[in-house]
């Protein structure tokens, strides 16, 4: 008995009306390499057309292949955005930063430097994990995932990024990427992060499920408002005070080109948070807030106290969690949500222009490093 092939929305092949049994037997009889095409010819697998209204960030019923029509048009700037802030660690010179690690910082500079190093070699892997394995799948319109996709290569750009620094400078590999481990106060942080991802990822529960959805929420919101809003934003100030004293100047500038795209990625995190929100007519528990915002302030407080046991000129662990809390106050107004840390203020007004690194090279003394094409990043 003849089997004709048909296939199903995906392009699976599925039998025929021909029983199972002759289906069976047909694949023991050869194969010839001349078939009527006519046989693989789909029948009734049409699908209707797409309508971008159908999209939602989760739990959508639009063809997630379809990029466009967009439903998020403001997901696909972000796109074209971030393209804008190319770069490679590669292109920055790291030369002075040698001579500055071996002669010039003080050993509660070194001490400063090399842990701010240790704590974010691991970080950006967890970034890199939480997009890529626990929040690109959830995603169900494709200008969020393409989006999403740029930030898994960002981080791991970022991870090569340290990588180089700690290479160039001849800092012991072994050591310093196992401090995560064996420091309490860089491992309590990491510990934090690492369990908002797992219960995202051994969840097993469906998004439509509002338990499962709530978590969902909390933990998106606390990769992007804490963990790299305020975490990552906050955590580049020691280095960037060390940069201010003409200090280790290139992995300063290697941080800035990261910073530019950490703001990104908390911006749209926050807005996909925000859209979620909306779309699921849900609202976060306040007290999964509260409990959110004290571990993180917490975790920054004994982190601070470890890396800055002795401050260094114009830095100190004071100043470190105060601003921590300032942004943390920035993050929630973003949201929507109340400020966790009320009265908190700037005690940084320099940080923020970190995050907008704007290079003049000398064409003859240097490569040009600038990728940005059509002005200044949209933020």
């Amino acid at each position: 008995m003849k089997t004709t092939l048909s296939f199903d929305d995906w392009g699976t092949p599925v039998s025929s009306s021909a029983s199972i049994g002759a289906s069976i037997n047909s694949t023991t009889q050869p194969v010839s390499h001349n078939v009527d095409s006519q046989t693989y010819v789909a029948t009734g697998s049409t699908m209707a057309a797409v309508d971008p209204e159908q999209k939602r960030v989760v739990n959508g019923q639009a063809d997630i292949n379809q990029l466009a029509p967009f439903k998020y048009p403001w997901a696909w700037s972000f796109f074209l955005n971030a393209n804008r802030n190319h770069w490679t660690p590669l292109e920055i010179s790291m030369a002075q930063d040698v001579h500055d690690y071996q002669h010039k910082l003080t050993p509660a500079e070194r001490h400063v430097f090399e842990n701010v190093l240790a704590y974010l070699t691991t970080s950006d892997i967890l970034a890199m994990r939480n997009i890529g394995l626990a929040v690109m799948e959830k995603m169900s319109a494709p200008e969020l995932q393409i989006y999403q996709a740029r930030q898994v290569y960002e981080e791991a750009l970022h991870t090569w990024t340290y990588q180089h620094c700690i290479e160039t400078l001849g800092i012991d590999q072994r050591e310093i990427y196992n401090r995560y481990r064996v420091v309490p106060e860089i491992h309590g942080k990491i510990a934090l992060a690492n369990r908002r991802l797992q219960g995202v990822l051994q969840s097993g529960r469906p998004l439509t499920d509002r338990d499962a959805l709530h978590e969902f929420a909390m933990a998106y919101l606390f990769f992007a408002a804490v963990f790299e809003g305020c975490w990552f934003y906050n955590g580049f100030s020691p280095i960037f005070a060390l940069q201010r004293r003409g200090l280790m100047k290139g992995a300063a500038e290697q941080l800035q080109y990261i910073m530019r795209d950490e703001v990104l990625h908390c911006a749209f995190g926050i807005r996909v948070v925000r859209q979620l929100l909306d779309e699921e007519n849900l609202t976060l528990d306040p007290q999964a807030l509260r409990q959110m915002w004290d571990e993180a302030e917490a975790a920054e407080m004994a982190y601070a106290g470890y890396i800055l046991r002795e401050p260094i000129l114009g830095y100190n662990a004071g100043l470190h969690v105060e601003q921590f809390r300032y942004v943390a106050n920035r993050r929630a107004r973003q949201v929507g949500l109340t400020e966790p840390f009320p009265g908190a203020e700037n005690v940084l007004p320099w940080l923020d222009e970190q995050a907008n690194l704007r290079k003049e090279k000398n064409f003859f003394e240097t490569r040009v490093t600038e990728y940005q094409t059509g002005g200044a990043l949209v933020w």
